[in-house]
């Protein structure tokens, strides 16, 4: 199961914690760094984009992803996703179906990401390159993380950061949330994307930094009276729930009981029974976020049949500030015309 990130990873402050591990992160970044700059297992025949992040943790590539995706179609390509398939039990290359695959087989991510273009899931990135090229499933290969990862070329790396937690306390892993040390992370980005307002901190750690910076902030979509309807219980299993909590209560809605779970929870029946039951004490409407809902298989137990049917969910999506969205279409337009 994952674990959560530890609340003092965000912590400017030296803790004794952070100073006590950080041997270990010295050795785990220069562990993860040689790795990180190893030449590439495999050159595709077709441009990759990798959407990724400089830390663990969640911090919003998935709405980018989708985004990508649509900038993809808009220019006449037809966009598959890769994904390494977190929290998912199948290593394969494999091939998402969303009527016969599930969360606990092929993780959260992939079955969201299903409705909106082909998705393929491989722990080894190459092999799942090249099953997409076999298949002809598209014309350009859309990486959702994995910008540590060696084993596939890519043609643009953009790393996502949050703008108020930034790169949190600048430690490696365990010290800190770094998954490498960030000098060696930013030679293998091409553009880093920013959500929200960036911190004071996080513009002075980036203002060196010779790479296109684009800013961007996640907007919800569809239908939102019913947020301030009813009292909520909200719930998350993601990287970074309070952001999600707290968009909720921007957009008027009344959270009388929260619930956090670690990020690709699976939920069992017990814990869908549980939900349901509190919801119905407090007289309360579930929510919940699109990646949450997904691990809820109707297909286990009557109960998480129910929480398909009662929880509702808040649709978001990138909305890019300013002409950052032109800049990101002339960023993806340059690896179609070295086709």
């Amino acid at each position: 199961m994952p674990l959560e990130e530890p609340n003092w990873w965000y912590d400017k402050r030296n803790s004794t914690l952070a100073r006590a591990l950080n041997p270990l992160s010295l050795i785990y970044g220069h562990v993860s760094q040689r790795r990180m700059l190893r030449p590439p297992g495999k050159i595709a025949s077709l441009p990759v984009i990798c959407v990724g992040n400089f830390t663990a943790g969640g911090t919003g590539k998935t709405p980018l992803v989708i985004a990508i995706a649509e900038m993809v179609r808009r220019m006449g390509g037809r966009p598959v996703f890769l994904s390494r398939g977190h929290g998912g039990r199948l290593k394969g290359p494999h091939l998402v179906l969303t009527e016969v695959d599930n969360a606990r087989d092929v993780g959260d991510e992939p079955l969201l990401l299903a409705n909106h273009a082909p998705v393929v899931i491989a722990r080894d990135r190459a092999a799942g390159a090249g099953l997409i090229e076999r298949n002809r499933l598209g014309t350009m290969i859309i990486m959702d993380d994995g910008l540590q990862n060696p084993g596939l070329h890519k043609d643009l790396a953009i790393a996502v950061v949050d703008g108020d937690r930034g790169i949190g306390n600048a430690h490696t892993i365990p010290a800190g949330p770094l998954r490498a040390p960030l000098a060696a992370q930013l030679e293998i980005t091409d553009a880093i994307l920013i959500y929200g307002t960036a911190s004071a901190e996080l513009v002075k750690t980036l203002q060196n930094v010779q790479l296109p910076i684009l800013n961007a902030r996640v907007m919800p979509v569809g239908d939102l009276e019913w947020i301030s309807a009813k009292p909520l219980l909200a719930f998350a299993g993601i990287g970074n729930p309070q952001r999600f909590f707290a968009l909720l209560e921007r957009l008027g809605g009344k959270i009388i009981d929260i619930r956090r779970f670690p990020d690709h929870y699976a939920y069992s029946m017990h814990d869908a029974q549980d939900l349901l039951y509190r919801a119905q004490q407090l007289g309360a409407q579930l929510v919940t976020t699109e990646k949450d809902l997904v691990r809820f298989d109707p297909q286990i137990s009557e109960a998480h049949r129910q929480m398909r049917a009662d929880c509702l969910v808040l649709p978001i999506r990138t909305q890019f500030m300013g002409s950052d969205e032109t800049a990101l279409e002339a960023l993806i337009a340059r690896l179609e015309c070295a086709q």
